[in-house]
């Protein structure tokens, strides 16, 4: 979706590509305007949620039509075609995924770069903004549709002084596939 910067992973389907600074600074100003009409931090943080859990339930299609997967056999084989394949195809960067849980039920995806924050400073006032949840919810939106019920949070962010941007993923259920009809053997 992006252009500009190196790509995160070399194997990942080409798409349409916008510019990066156009992307981010329009991104920019739907945080913005959301700030304005809520007002209250914690909201924006939820809208912005929404928002990338509207996407991801859209994004899953064209990335299944485009990226040439086989099925994930795993949550944890899942989590590495977010990282290595589906974020490269989108945002132009990959992950890595890392601190899984002893039951393989949770992990990080770990980005060093975030287009969506280019250009970005946050102001004190607004610490508590989790400036780029909308990725946290276009992962769990996405996960959704391949039966995988997911809870995502930001645990680092480098808009806060961290050194990389963390969002962990917990395995909250993956559900069969179910089909509305039946095979006529």
């Amino acid at each position: 979706m992006l252009r500009g910067g190196p790509a995160g992973a070399r194997n990942a389907p080409s798409l349409e590509q916008i510019n990066a600074e156009v992307f981010t600074l329009t991104y920019g100003s739907i945080v913005r305007q959301l700030i304005s009409d809520f007002e209250d931090i914690e909201e924006v943080n939820k809208q912005l949620e929404q928002m990338g859990y509207n996407m991801g339930i859209r994004l899953v299609d064209e990335f299944l039509a485009k990226a040439k997967i086989t099925r994930c056999s795993s949550f944890r084989d899942t989590a590495d075609v977010v990282a290595k394949q589906a974020l490269p195809m989108f945002l132009n960067v990959s992950a890595n995924v890392a601190n899984w849980s002893p039951d393989q039920t949770e992990c990080s995806l770990v980005l060093t770069d975030n287009p969506l924050a280019d250009f970005v400073e946050l102001p004190e006032e607004y610490r508590e903004l989790k400036y780029c949840n909308v990725l946290a919810g276009v992962v769990r939106g996405a996960l959704e549709m391949v039966n995988m019920e997911v809870e995502c949070r930001w645990v680092s962010d480098m808009l806060k002084g961290d050194d990389c941007y963390e969002l962990r993923i917990k395995l909250k259920e993956h559900r069969d596939e179910k089909f509305p009809f039946k095979d006529d053997d």
